[in-house]
């Protein structure tokens, strides 16, 4: 896979209101586009999205969100320009070779030594995928089956037909608004805990947060979930510091009964090193906290249950080295969004729609919140290079996937038109 060339553009897209979570809120999505062409003027086109506030939130504090979005454009020119005239067997060899450099270059012009590596995979998943097109085109792969590399097909083997959507829930979210999702059938809800304030302020907040919705989410049956529930996926987004806090919530949950729905809560601490939470009375997932194989290893040892896989906020290259680690060791895993566009939706869906089902749920689960974020939304979906195709939009709380799904691959081997008409 040689690299003759390479452009990268940028496109800016708003939120309908702010985005809330991790104490604080941002107002827009950055897509940053990657074209590369081969030797023989083969090209492909790959999208990211900037998500600074998630990967490093020292990052977002230290500067506006504007700056923060163009340091870390700044990571992908610099990648762009380091691979530019190299020869690759593969992607993953690609990113393996650049992400120490690109990284590196990360702490430069950050002035953060402690930058943490999940700004530099997020800066990278527009070129990721631009490279795994490119791959797929020069060894005429035409579905995402046959682009998943052989080592790793028994590891995405299943073929499901539903998977179950948990749109956010950010603590700015209307009770009305809530109520109008729960009606749609969705039968998952991840809601966003750790609010501003000090920990103790932060922790009565939530508990009241989640009082809210539990009055409301309660009364509301499904089909779709062992139980007959709704349950509640909760994401702390690393704003908790202490054990016990968590410990005040979860007690707090089986006074009121929500504890009987809460299925995940997703990285509660900041820095999780040398916290257990075997004797926690919930499912505890990882995220922000894996950022190599062997993240992944030290969260099983201190008793997580379960892994957050985000192909558009970790490049599909490591979601695939993820997913076999956690497989192998017998972690179930699913996917979570970034506030992502449509067309990464899709590289996500095709993920998710290979993974095991996920205990509790009849299918798998896929985090996703573009309709409630997007002011452009529809938009966007009307510019998917197949619209009006069942599987964009959920049914009764889930995507329904059938075998024209699985025959396009959700439409991510099409040219996408918006994107690729950026470049002049």
């Amino acid at each position: 896979m040689h690299i003759a060339h390479t452009d990268l553009e940028m496109q800016r897209q708003p939120f309908a209101k702010p985005f809330a979570f991790k104490g604080t809120v941002f107002h827009e999505k950055w897509n940053l586009v990657v074209r590369l062409r081969d030797e023989n003027d083969l090209e492909a086109i790959g999208v990211g999205g900037t998500a600074v506030l998630w990967s490093d939130p020292d990052i977002f504090s230290a500067h506006t969100e504007v700056g923060g979005n163009i340091l870390m454009t700044a990571l992908l020119e610099y990648a762009l320009l380091y691979i530019q005239g190299k020869n690759y067997p593969n992607p993953q060899a690609m990113l393996a070779d650049l992400l120490p450099h690109v990284h590196d270059y990360g702490k430069t012009i950050t002035q953060n030594p402690n930058l943490r590596l999940t700004f530099t995979l997020i800066a990278l998943v527009a070129l990721d995928n631009a490279a795994w097109m490119l791959y797929a085109k020069q060894n005429n792969i035409q579905n995402f089956d046959d682009l998943i590399p052989e080592p790793y097909r028994p590891h995405f083997s299943a073929r499901q037909t539903h998977i179950a959507l948990a749109p956010a829930v950010g603590y700015n979210m209307s009770i009305e608004q809530l109520k109008s999702i729960l009606d749609t059938g969705v039968h998952i809800l991840k809601i966003k805990i750790g609010q501003p304030g000090t920990e103790t302020e932060m922790v009565e907040k939530d508990k009241a947060w989640l009082d809210r919705i539990h009055e409301i989410a309660r009364t509301y049956e499904t089909s779709m979930t062992d139980s007959g529930r709704v349950l509640y996926y909760l994401d702390a987004n690393t704003r908790y510091t202490r054990k016990d806090s968590i410990a005040q919530l979860l007690d707090h949950t089986q006074k009121t009964g929500a504890h009987e729905h809460v299925i995940l809560i997703e990285e509660p601490f900041n820095d999780p090193r040398d916290i257990s939470v075997a004797d926690l009375p919930a499912c505890f997932a990882a995220d922000e906290s894996v950022q190599t194989t062997e993240d992944v290893t030290t969260r099983i040892e201190q008793g997580y249950g379960a892994m957050a896989v985000k192909p558009a906020g970790k490049t599909l290259s490591m979601a695939f080295d993820l997913v076999r680690i956690a497989s192998q060791a017998g972690l179930p895993c699913f996917v979570a969004d970034n506030g992502c566009i449509p067309l990464l939706v899709e590289w996500n869906k095709n993920i998710a729609a290979r993974l095991p089902s996920f205990p509790g749920i009849k299918g798998t689960l896929i985090e996703s919140n573009g309709p409630e974020n997007y002011a452009n939304w529809s938009a966007m979906l009307a510019d998917y290079p197949v619209p009006g195709a069942s599987w964009l939009t959920p049914q009764s709380g889930a995507f329904v996937l059938d075998d024209d799904y699985y025959h396009q691959s959700g439409g991510i081997f099409h040219d996408p038109v918006p994107y690729t008409n950026l470049f002049r």
